[in-house]
């Protein structure tokens, strides 16, 4: 047990060793490049509302055309260049696109441009993702463990096993809704403005990995954020992917008993219906049919079976008296 705790105690600080250092060089290679971009997009806004009198409409597209560009790259020309200490690589965003990475989610809002960037994401990816794994196995693990010491402590209290999975699963199911839905969805609420449907719908879509790009944390433009809101986001994904990859493991095991069962079912059906078969064939070549005459139906057919009858109960007197003989 003591070996046990030292392995998971190692495993979690190498990990998150692991996600601290592929942020801070993130963020190192990422930081000048982007202020570079953003100061080139604020100049051509600047330029723009300079020439706002004598505007072509080739300059409106091209502008349309630049000022696209800048958003797809996570720059949000909004105010005046004063707002470019907004860093979208500061170490909290750079925590959370790591934790996007190893997780797979990949919502697309921000992403390394230069080349140093884009070579390290793949191998940090290339390490991160099998890291992640284990890491999910071991957190599922052990709320695996902790489910089934539920389970015996409802099962000493003299409840039946069935009993005892079912209420299980749902103090399983209805817990961790609570703490990776319901709550989730109250502080993206308070903190983004959505709805308690959008906090929700967020949350599933991010911690089942589907990653649509539609709804992010921390992007809104002219909003102000916690320092380390996106690091706890991160942490809240990567702890409720352990929590949604087990509900999920539980539900295909459940899919796969019901299937089991309802072909066991079946199959009996079929057996049964094979055997009521059999049992009317032979019914119908045992039955005499219409044009038969039974044996005693004539005269050496009643003699016949006058003579079987008192036979059979000779050798049944005789099958008794050699019992009692045998017992006196």
């Amino acid at each position: 047990m003591g070996a046990s705790k030292i392995q998971i105690t190692l495993l979690l600080v190498s990990y998150f060793i692991y996600l601290i250092l592929g942020s801070l060089i993130f963020q190192a290679l990422e930081t000048d490049f982007e202020r570079e971009l953003k100061t080139s997009v604020y100049e051509m806004k600047a330029a723009f509302l300079r020439k706002l009198g004598d505007l072509t409409p080739e300059d409106v597209e091209q502008f349309v055309e630049n000022l696209t560009h800048a958003v797809r790259r996570g720059i949000y020309p909004l105010g005046n260049a004063t707002e470019l200490d907004h860093d979208n690589w500061d170490f909290s965003n750079s925590f959370f696109f790591v934790g996007s990475i190893v997780s797979t989610i990949g919502y697309g809002t921000l992403s390394p441009k230069t080349a140093g960037g884009q070579i390290f994401c793949v191998i940090f990816a290339l390490f991160g993702i099998p890291l992640n794994l284990i890491f999910l196995h071991r957190v599922g693990k052990t709320l695996s463990l902790l489910c089934e010491k539920l389970g015996k402590c409802l099962q000493s209290q003299g409840m039946k096993q069935k009993k005892t999975k079912f209420l299980t699963l749902l103090f399983f199911l209805v817990t961790g809704i609570l703490i990776f839905l319901g709550l989730p969805s109250v502080v993206f609420h308070s903190t983004e403005g959505w709805t308690y449907n959008e906090g929700i719908y967020f949350a599933f879509i991010t911690l089942s990995t589907v990653g649509f790009g539609d709804y992010v944390v921390g992007v809104q433009p002219g909003k102000q954020y916690c320092s380390y809101y996106r690091a706890l986001v991160a942490i809240w994904i990567l702890f409720g992917l352990a929590w949604i990859a087990l509900l999920f493991n539980l539900l295909t095991r459940f899919l796969e008993d019901t299937e089991k069962k309802i072909a066991e079912d079946l199959h009996k059906m079929g057996k049964v219906g094979r055997e009521n078969g059999r049992s009317l064939k032979r019914f119908q070549c045992a039955s005499p049919s219409p044009n038969e005459t039974l044996p005693l139906d004539t005269e050496e057919g009643s003699q016949k079976f006058v003579f079987e009858t008192a036979e059979k109960d000779n050798r049944e007197e005789k099958e008794t008296s050699f019992l009692c003989e045998a017992v006196l």
